[in-house]
């Protein structure tokens, strides 16, 4: 894929950039190495302080940026904003939080007096550098979750982000730069996906993040396996949302619009699959399909647009093919299931609800990345875990239940990085991501999030004889 922003509105190429050399590689890899050197050595009032300027220098972006994003991606320009809002947020909150989440830890003396110490300390240093890859669908906020514990813990960063959103990256690696972190600190790279390896495998590389799909998250993983690398994995996703009869079925229904179209569907923590217990189907099918059908597609520049085109034209046609095959196998289409009338330029795609699918069909077991949802008809809390847990993936799960004994059921037995109930899933920057299976490994955000690329060092120290 050429580096270049695509505005995929119309499908028109904005701008183009040539991919760095073996030369101008090489010279950041090291920077990156050297910078590493400095930076593990500054404390964390400084790193906060570096921090605390990023957000700042991002609030006053924000329009900017958000332009930038919808230009590059396709997100309507309002999420664009509240993307950028969310990232200068979890910037400040660990600047704040950091030295307490990677604070020094004593054992209790009563528990190591049989060790021979005379006091033992545990302490989170950093890695090295650490190699990002990143995807298009949130270009700042998949960037920034890796980064602002990253550099909060002492490490430093090359990002290799999707050839689609170029000026995304860019533009971060000159927010950092200009909040006056070291030179180095927090580098781009824009390179092509054959080049990752080489970056990878490079010894002065300590650790890799990736967020993407399953091929590519498998491909990183080996690499990592056979160099001995830390790797972090955010994968695909195939969340269900369960829908009990004792929910709210209005509210269900209502936030069950936002939650499969939010980013334009293209989201690994969207719901996909609705599990609608058969005494609420109907109900819930019919609220839900007429908040589907009543969204404004269009423009996502323009303030009024809800849903925005595909960000790659390779996306919609994969969507379409997972509709169609659907179709072709009987499942029924309630809404949607087309490009819209008159839109000839972009790739744009109705939000669609589909019934009727059975385990033969290829939308049952794939992730439909777009404004696409399934509707099944479940009996039971029991038939509704057996098919939420039917899938490769484990990455959230939404449910919808009043019911005390059936949010134990789901909490105890829903296979995936997160439930939330009676609400939809959504990344917060106290709370651990990530998932499970097919999802990936590993987490992202709050506490587990910054001591992923930490090396827990274990400090002895024995009694002083010579006293």
């Amino acid at each position: 894929m050429p580096i270049a922003t695509v505005n995929p509105a119309t499908g028109e190429t904005l701008r183009t950039f040539e991919p760095l050399g073996a030369r101008a590689l090489e010279e950041r890899i090291a920077r990156a190495r050297s910078a590493f050197e400095e930076h593990r050595t500054t404390g964390f009032a400084t790193r906060s302080r570096l921090l605390t300027r990023t957000a700042e220098l991002l609030d006053h972006d924000r329009e900017d940026i958000a332009r930038t994003m919808t230009l590059e991606m396709g997100k309507p320009v309002a999420a664009a904003r509240a993307e950028a809002a969310k990232c200068a947020k979890a910037m400040r909150w660990y600047a704040e939080h950091a030295p307490d989440l990677l604070a020094d830890g004593y054992p209790s003396p009563a528990d190591t007096e049989d060790s021979g110490a005379a006091r033992v300390v545990v302490r989170h240093r950093p890695l090295g550098v650490v190699l990002a890859v990143m995807p298009w669908n949130f270009p700042l906020w998949q960037v920034v979750r890796f980064a602002a514990p990253a550099l909060m813990a002492g490490n430093t960063g090359l990002l290799k982000h999707a050839s689609n959103v170029p000026q995304t990256a860019l533009y971060l690696e000159d927010l950092f730069r200009r909040a006056g972190w070291p030179e180095g600190c927090f580098q781009t790279l824009l390179i092509g996906s054959r080049a990752v390896e080489g970056v990878l495998r490079d010894p002065r590389v300590a650790a890799a993040t990736l967020t993407g799909s399953e091929p590519a998250g498998r491909s990183v993983a080996a690499i990592a396996g056979d160099e001995v690398k830390k790797t972090v994995l955010e994968l695909g996703g195939s969340d269900p949302y369960i829908v009990m009869p004792s929910a709210d079925v209005a509210r269900a229904a209502d936030t069950a619009v936002t939650a499969r179209t939010q980013n334009n569907g293209q989201s690994c923590i969207a719901a996909k699959r609705f599990l609608v217990h058969s005494d609420v189907h109907d109900a819930f099918c019919e609220r839900f399909t007429a908040g589907m059908r009543a969204l404004t597609v269009g423009d996502p520049l323009e303030e009024s647009t809800d849903v925005g085109p595909l960000a790659l034209e390779q996306g919609r046609t994969e969507l379409e093919a997972l509709v169609d095959d659907a179709v072709e196998r009987g499942a029924r289409v309630l809404t949607g299931g087309r490009r819209p009338p008159g839109r000839d330029r972009g790739w744009f795609y109705e939000p669609t609800v589909v019934t009727g699918v059975d385990p033969g069909m290829r939308i049952r077991r794939e992730e439909t990345f777009g404004p696409v949802a399934t509707v099944h008809r479940v009996h039971s809390a029991d038939e509704a875990v057996a098919l939420a847990n039917d899938t490769p993936f484990g990455l959230s799960s939404n449910v919808w239940t009043r019911d005390p004994g059936e949010t134990e059921r789901f909490a105890r037995d829903i296979e995936a990085g997160g439930v939330y109930f009676n609400g939809m899933t959504a990344s917060h920057p106290a709370f651990p991501f990530g998932g499970v299976k097919r999802s990936g490994y590993g987490r992202e955000l709050a506490g587990q999030g910054i001591r992923e690329f930490c090396n827990v060092t274990t400090l002895w120290y024995g009694r002083d004889r010579a006293e």
